[in-house]
């Protein structure tokens, strides 16, 4: 997800895309745990999306 993106979401998709991404993040790095994934970038990717998604909930809080 581009920053873009993460820009033009409100305040309450932010929040649900922020806690199913984490979700994601969590579910994809147990089933690597167990057995490698196809395709391993796809937890860095996830992972930048929730940091991102974090950066602009806390910019969103600071302003508020």
């Amino acid at each position: 997800m581009k920053q873009i993106d993460i820009k033009d979401l409100s305040q309450d998709d932010l929040n649900e895309k922020f806690q199913e991404q984490k979700t994601t993040l969590t579910r994809i790095k147990l089933a690597h745990a167990v057995s490698p994934l196809e395709n391993p970038s796809q937890i860095k990717q996830v992972r930048r999306t929730v940091a991102r998604l974090n950066t602009e909930l806390r910019k969103r809080a600071k302003l508020s």
